[in-house]
């Protein structure tokens, strides 16, 4: 009996450790940065720099790194995410949506370890994949306000903004913006 048991309690512990990470994609907390204004900022943590429901490609494979580094940062493991997001950049090019969305999220893991200089190279790579788009400006500035540097912020925010004037994650950065320089708690 003892010995059936000592099997048993291994696999159980494993099916119950697999069960939790059973999550829905679309139940979770989406992207990089800040909320929109209308959101719980406890409770959402984006940019809108990723999708928030399942692509095609999280269903083929939910546990490839891509996958796995969004999982983790919308868990607020950032340093794990990290590692995923870095590894999918390393394995190649696969094509360039997805490509882009591991150097957002890689820049983005690197934003909120405080690893800028590490982010700034992150965004170069993503730009030179997708160009200046309003979700990779808005990345980049919410990484300069993170840094406190309101004037970097304000130009990438600024031409997010131009780019997509109805963009609520953009339009929340700007308003975060001026509530810093103001000295305000946002």
């Amino acid at each position: 009996m003892r010995y059936r048991l000592v099997r048993v309690l291994p696999m159980l512990a494993a099916g119950l450790f697999l069960l939790t990470g059973c999550e829905s994609w679309n139940k979770t907390a989406t992207g990089f940065g800040s909320a929109p204004k209308d959101a719980d900022p406890a409770a959402n943590d984006s940019t809108g720099a990723l999708p928030t429901s399942a692509g095609p490609g999280d269903l083929i494979n939910p546990g490839d790194d891509l996958n796995l580094g969004k999982r983790h940062f919308r868990a607020g493991n950032y340093g794990l995410a990290e590692q995923h997001f870095r590894r999918a950049v390393e394995k190649g090019p696969h094509d360039a949506g997805r490509d882009a969305e591991a150097w957002l999220g890689l820049a983005a893991s690197y934003d909120r370890l405080r690893r800028f200089e590490l982010a700034d190279r992150a965004y170069a790579h993503a730009l030179k994949i997708l160009g200046p788009t309003c979700e990779l400006l808005n990345n980049q500035g919410y990484s300069y306000l993170m840094r406190g540097d309101y004037r970097q912020a304000r130009i990438k925010l600024a031409a997010a903004r131009d780019l997509d004037p109805t963009n609520p994650y953009v339009q929340n950065n700007l308003d975060l913006l001026e509530k810093s320089v103001r000295g305000e708690k946002p």
